[in-house]
């Protein structure tokens, strides 16, 4: 383990000029004092590690320092040719390039790898997209992608939403983050804020003859993993407790797209289940509720439950009227 692990520093300061201990630290899953046991390790080793001291310091390589040590192990090789999303490789413009690669990497390979290779290509197959939800076109997303890569600034017009103005934005292009089949565009504004745009609200985008400016010490897997925790604890939140049927227990988790299961107990003798949810707003638990007509009682909030036995007799009353020819309040 140890040794992969220092083979692992290596490669990653081959791959960058500089790292802090911590950085090394967060990328290897371990404590900061590890990493400097380890620097101790590779140095006797005779790796030419050296440490910058203070601000903007870290760790490097001396010098022009490569190593010709390129083994993967068979796991290495199997996650390689796990077949990533054709739709977001598409998206990228990527797609044959992708294959190539592998095509050139699996001729490449020892043929004790190959069969294992193979396996993980045939048998293993991401798709990002949801079964509901509705393509978004990013005609802009490649203009943003040479940003990135060239690492010039950007003038872009951004939709922030119905009902409001698009506002105008110069940034510096930091990466791209798919979330699903959604690409978000990562990029800093004046004074070096950090913020993340829906690509398919990007109406327009104009590359500067200007060079972005990058923080050294920004990383767009940590940036995007914070600001969606951030995201996810301000998310509205409505928590219910119900009971529901045996029987339809099961329809619950596809019954309401923002209804989410936080607790199922144990059936009782005449075969009811109670269970916590929870929704962003008590309209959607009303409607929820609604949906499974007398296989769901709402047992909590009582401001819900009121909520649901007014609806109900609204709808019944809705049916009563219209069977008897009867007008309608917004009709009188």
């Amino acid at each position: 383990m140890r040794a992969d692990r220092l083979f692992s520093i290596v490669l990653l300061l081959q791959s960058h000029r500089l790292l802090t201990a911590r950085s090394l630290a967060r990328r290897l899953e371990v404590s900061e004092r590890t990493i400097h046991r380890d620097m101790e390790a590779l140095s006797g080793a005779g790796i030419p590690v050296v440490a910058e001291r203070g601000t903007g310091g870290g760790w490097s390589l001396l010098g022009e320092y490569r190593t010709n040590l390129t083994g993967l192990n068979e796991a290495e090789v199997q996650s390689l040719f796990v077949i990533k999303s054709s739709r977001l490789l598409a998206d990228l413009k990527l797609e044959k390039a992708s294959e190539g690669a592998l095509l050139k990497l699996l001729a490449a390979l020892p043929s004790v790898y190959r069969r294992g290779a193979e396996q993980a290509r045939q048998r293993i197959y991401v798709d990002v997209a949801g079964w509901n939800r509705a393509e978004e076109t990013v005609p802009l997303l490649h203009t943003l992608q040479e940003a990135i890569w060239q690492e010039r600034r950007v003038h872009m017009t951004y939709e922030r939403g119905e009902g409001c103005e698009a506002s105008e934005r110069l940034v510096d292009p930091l990466g791209l983050v798919a979330k699903g089949s959604v690409w978000y565009f990562v990029a800093a504004v004046e004074g070096g804020e950090v913020r993340s745009y829906r690509v398919s609200r990007v109406s327009r985008a104009e590359l500067l003859d200007e060079p972005c400016a990058r923080p050294a010490d920004f990383d767009l897997a940590s940036f995007w993993e914070q600001s969606a925790a951030k995201f996810r604890a301000h998310l509205p939140s409505y928590q219910a407790r119900v009971r529901v049927r045996r029987e339809v227990v099961h329809r619950m988790p596809f019954a309401g797209r923002f209804a989410r299961i936080e607790h199922t107990g144990s059936p009782d003798e005449d075969g009811w289940i109670e269970v916590s949810l929870r929704f962003d707003v008590e309209e959607m638990a009303c409607e929820y509720a609604l949906g499974f007509g007398t296989q769901l009682e709402v047992l909590e909030p009582a401001t819900l439950r009121e909520k649901v036995i007014a609806a109900a007799r609204g709808v019944v009353n809705f049916y009563e009227r219209s069977a008897s020819g009867g007008s309608f309040p917004e009709d009188e």
